[in-house]
């Protein structure tokens, strides 16, 4: 089998080359990645280990190249994209560019190919928010608020045209928000970056009131669910992708609880922001078995991973 992962030196990229290169199966990994987010640190993960990684310098926008690594391939993940923490209305162009054409043009690319699972990964963020007492499923209307929410719908209606191909199977995934420690960890994700001001400036910032809730997924969680997608008979479709809902004041009292002396810092504490709460008991799970989290657990596994705390 041989895979191509678009945006695979990335945070969610470091941890599914983790895990697939120990798959026997897999004689061959192409990391396809423009490194616009400065993934160099993907390149010193020590963990990774292997002789069938090849890592190829592209943009998802140049069809050409694409078309070319797309040769042979069997499993395309594709996880390119312009990320939205903490910007997500900033430089509308530019998510349309990445999020929505970007997207299309990969889409392209594999209907000329001999692709026969393509896995899209997504984001919540299409469906804009939660209301009061009911929670997001995978049926709710999208209704995306930003403007990276709204590249991200556009993208995946061109992979949603994939789906009605009967010659190979086609996900979208919508991930939660994303947590956990790795080489190339994003410090703009609400956990993450709490975890930062906890263990070393021992104060956390909060944005509002902290009442918002969002659904969350640990890197190495979502990894592990994602990289057994290949492998298992899960019909085409769209799944939801998260493991519980907190509210931002829950995590940082979370936080307290590990580092007592932890101070709380209010930045527009009167702003009451919006929801997104996704029903746990996703459908992907009755295909994947759902892992137990203890969330308090993984904080502290997170911070010991640093290199000083």
């Amino acid at each position: 089998m041989k895979v191509l992962i678009t945006g695979g030196a990335g945070y969610l990229g470091t941890e599914l080359v983790k895990k697939l290169v120990k798959i026997p199966k897999i004689k061959e990994i192409i990391v396809y990645d423009n490194l616009s987010k400065g993934g160099y640190n993907f390149f010193l993960c020590t963990c990774i280990g292997g002789d069938n990684i090849r890592f190829v310098q592209g943009d998802i926008l140049d069809t050409r190249k694409l078309k070319k690594e797309l040769q042979g391939v069997d499993v395309v993940f594709n996880l390119a994209a312009k990320i939205a923490s903490p910007y997500a209305d900033a430089d509308p162009h530019l998510y349309e560019q990445i999020n929505h054409w970007g997207t299309a043009e990969l889409t392209y690319a594999i209907e000329e190919s001999e692709v026969k699972k393509f896995i899209h990964i997504s984001s919540l963020s299409v469906y804009g928010a939660s209301t009061k007492g009911k929670q997001i499923t995978e049926s709710t209307k999208l209704n995306p608020r930003t403007n990276y929410g709204i590249s991200k719908m556009r993208g995946e209606g061109f992979v949603e045209r994939l789906m009605k191909n009967e010659n190979f199977d086609t996900y979208i995934i919508r991930l939660g928000n994303v947590y956990g420690f790795n080489q190339t960890m994003r410090f703009d994700a609400v956990i993450n970056h709490f975890a930062f001001e906890a263990n070393f400036l021992k104060k956390i910032s909060i944005h509002g009131d902290g009442q918002q809730i969002r659904s969350f997924i640990d890197v190495d969680k979502s990894a592990q669910y994602i990289t057994q997608l290949p492998f298992l008979n899960v019909p085409s479709g769209i799944y939801n992708m998260v493991d519980f809902n907190m509210s931002v004041m829950d995590i940082a009292l979370t936080f307290k609880d590990l580092i007592p002396e932890l101070e709380m810092q209010f930045i527009n504490q009167h702003l009451q922001l919006r929801n997104i709460a996704v029903e746990e008991d996703c459908r992907i799970y009755k295909y994947i078995p759902k892992k137990s989290t203890n969330f308090k657990d993984d904080l502290f596994t997170m911070m010991n991973q640093f290199a000083f705390h």
